[in-house]
């Protein structure tokens, strides 16, 4: 992660909850590394305390940079107002991107790659420049953006049956889990991402549709949170980041086997399949 070191450190600011934000860490990178999902985590931390969750995703990330992982962008989530209203939040969470959870369009997701995987269709933005500002204007982001590409993402959970509060998805990296994306880059200027209609095919059936504007608005908006957040922590946004922007319509459930197809008007389709068993066959 680009400035990880020079980053605030949510982690040694709470060393009243040291020991239990490197419990909710250990459970969840155990239920990573075994496949095997866990209890929630909120059991372990203050009820409603962000700032422990999201101390528990920074160590979490931080094992994962040490283990060799590098960051090649960030997530947002909770960008559905009804999602929003069903975790009485008002605001969206974030997570990071690792290199060995991105996959090109058409590729096989392999076999218990995520747990609990649900799909989403999303609007990708790459970015060509910095954005270092707390406050950046939609110009700035703008002229940052080299191009947008639609994308898959696959979230999942490491706690057992998706029994997540707020707490639990945020310590969990954001529920991320693995994203997919197209390989057409497309000008931001050649886009209405306000409107654009989206859908999700499972086995060739529509599962689920939606548009622009169902990410806050505009998925330009849950970029310019994201870069205003993660500027206040002291680890802006970055060129060669790429920024998921949020759901476009409701989240599916995938299985092995299948196989997913997200097209986005004016951005183009992006298509995954899932390894129908460990040994990585042709879903």
């Amino acid at each position: 992660m680009t400035g990880h070191d020079r980053a605030k450190d949510p982690v040694r600011d709470r060393p009243d909850l040291s020991k239990e934000i490197t419990e909710a860490a250990d459970r969840l990178d155990e239920a990573r590394s075994t496949g095997v999902p866990t209890a929630p985590v909120r059991d372990l931390l203050p009820p409603g305390d962000l700032a422990a969750a999201y101390a528990v995703q920074h160590l979490t990330t931080g094992r994962r940079l040490a283990a060799g992982r590098r960051v090649t962008g960030w997530k947002v989530g909770l960008t559905s107002a009804a999602v929003q209203r069903q975790l009485g939040v008002e605001s969206p969470d974030f997570g990071a991107l690792f290199d060995d959870t991105a996959f090109c369009d058409g590729a096989q997701v392999p076999f218990g790659a995520v747990l609990q995987p649900r799909a989403e269709v999303e609007v990708a933005l790459v970015l060509g420049a910095d954005l270092p500002h707390r406050h950046s204007t939609v110009a700035d982001l703008v002229r940052a953006t080299a191009f947008a590409l639609p994308a898959i993402e696959v979230v999942g959970s490491r706690v057992r049956d998706w029994d997540i509060s707020l707490v639990d998805t945020v310590a969990d990296n954001a529920s991320s889990g693995v994203y997919v994306l197209g390989a057409r880059p497309v000008a931001l200027d050649a886009l209405d991402l306000r409107t654009a209609g989206a859908v999700l095919e499972r086995r060739g059936e529509p599962v689920s549709v939606g548009a622009g504007a169902a990410c806050l608005g505009h998925p330009l908006n849950a970029a310019l949170w994201l870069a205003g957040t993660l500027a206040a922590l002291g680890r802006p946004l970055r060129a060669g980041d790429t920024v998921l922007t949020g759901a476009l319509g409701p989240v599916v459930d995938v299985a092995p086997g299948d196989v997913v197809e997200a097209r986005i008007e004016g951005l183009g389709s992006v298509r995954a399949a899932f390894a129908a068993n460990p040994e990585g066959e042709d879903a």
